[in-house]
């Protein structure tokens, strides 16, 4: 079971934590589906769907941003092949797509997957994507300090609730990989809260502050060769 009996629920922000395995409605379908697999416990809390980006979840909620983690989704190019990978990070770092996972991986490329394509691939919504769950195809790259932390914060799969997991169980998900120095700080910390909800756009502002390819990446030819399998039901 991924909750421990007696495991006291966490006292992180202002938020009610439960365990996940008793709310599945707060979770997107993988999350809940691998949920059972989890190697150690998680929590969950509701949280207004207008408040998930980090920045704004942080201030509302009071949860510390070196307590939350980003899952950033890159869309790594190698031998004609793109493969889709998920880097974790600390909310007060950058994930140094265009450096560490890149040679990481062998790519000769890696950016920003697409909106669409991340929603799709993952099977979860944008600003909630999360790496427990994921395709057992993807990568998942987790900074060290994400993997040492007690506890942190992370999306649920949904943009309506959120995630409390032990540091160490991400690192132990089947397909993760720790890497060292993957999260670069952000000088001067995370972006402030907005003042207001905008609408949100195809960039990586709700998934946390990876680095930006140099030049404009509008090209998605870089997709057309995807698997086969990929965005079929």
């Amino acid at each position: 079971m991924p909750e421990t009996p007696d495991a006291p629920a966490p006292a992180l922000g202002s938020l009610t934590w439960v365990p996940a395995a008793e709310r599945p409605d707060l979770l997107g379908a993988p999350v809940a589906a691998a949920l059972p697999a989890l190697p150690g416990p998680a929590w969950v809390a509701p949280v207004d769907d207008d408040l998930a980006d980090t920045a704004a979840f942080t201030a509302a909620y009071g949860v510390p941003p070196e307590a939350s983690a980003n899952c950033v989704v890159v869309a790594a190019r190698r031998a004609g092949q793109t493969t889709m990978v998920a880097c974790v990070v600390l909310a007060t770092t950058r994930a140094d797509v265009n450096g560490l996972v890149r040679r990481h991986l062998g790519a000769r490329k890696a950016s920003f997957a697409p909106q669409d394509v991340a929603v799709a691939e993952s099977g979860m919504a944008y600003g909630g994507i999360t790496p427990i769950g994921l395709p057992a195809s993807w990568p998942v790259l987790v900074d060290a300090a994400v993997a040492a932390a007690d506890l942190v914060v992370v999306g649920s799969g949904t943009r309506g609730a959120k995630l409390a997991v032990p540091g160490p169980v991400l690192a132990a998900l089947p397909a993760a990989a720790v890497l060292d120095g993957l999260g670069v700080p952000v000088e001067g910390g995370p972006p402030p809260a907005p003042a207001a909800p905008a609408e949100r756009a195809p960039d990586d502002r709700d998934v946390g502050w990876g680095e930006r390819p140099e030049e404009r990446d509008d090209d998605r030819r870089y997709l057309e060769d995807r698997p086969p399998h990929w965005g079929s039901d």
